[in-house]
């Protein structure tokens, strides 16, 4: 079983920073992939960033230059780091994550493992 738990969520003002983190065994797997994904209240989830086993990363328009994925896997962690956060940023994030994966793609079915969530809260 992958434990995936995510921290670092909170209240921030626009143009503000966060760091996520999810604390996750994935890394200790093969062809893996990871990313984050969001939820805004009565909307639905929407991916955010991914990492393939490569350490190739891709973003969403929406968070491009803005937010950043990272891993470290002595850490067992995964990362996003949020800059210049707006209030269409709020919303629960989620890190997700599988292995035995050959193509990474930004869709929820992609994803076996899944946290609980965190929230972010943007406004000033």
């Amino acid at each position: 079983q992958v434990q995936m738990e995510e921290s670092g969520g909170g209240s921030v003002q626009p143009g503000g920073s966060l760091r996520l983190s999810c604390a996750t065994s994935i890394f200790t797997f093969s062809n893996i992939c990871v990313a984050w994904f969001r939820q805004a209240q009565g909307k639905e989830r929407d991916w955010v960033a991914m990492m393939d086993t490569t350490g190739t990363t891709n973003y969403a328009d929406s968070v491009k230059g803005r937010f950043t994925i990272s891993k470290d896997a002595a850490k067992n962690t995964l990362y996003l780091q949020m800059d210049s956060l707006k209030v269409n940023d709020t919303a629960m994030y989620y890190c997700a994550a599988d292995f035995g994966v050959w193509q990474c793609r930004p869709e929820a079915s992609v994803f076996k493992y899944w946290g609980h969530g965190t929230q972010v809260t943007v406004s000033s």
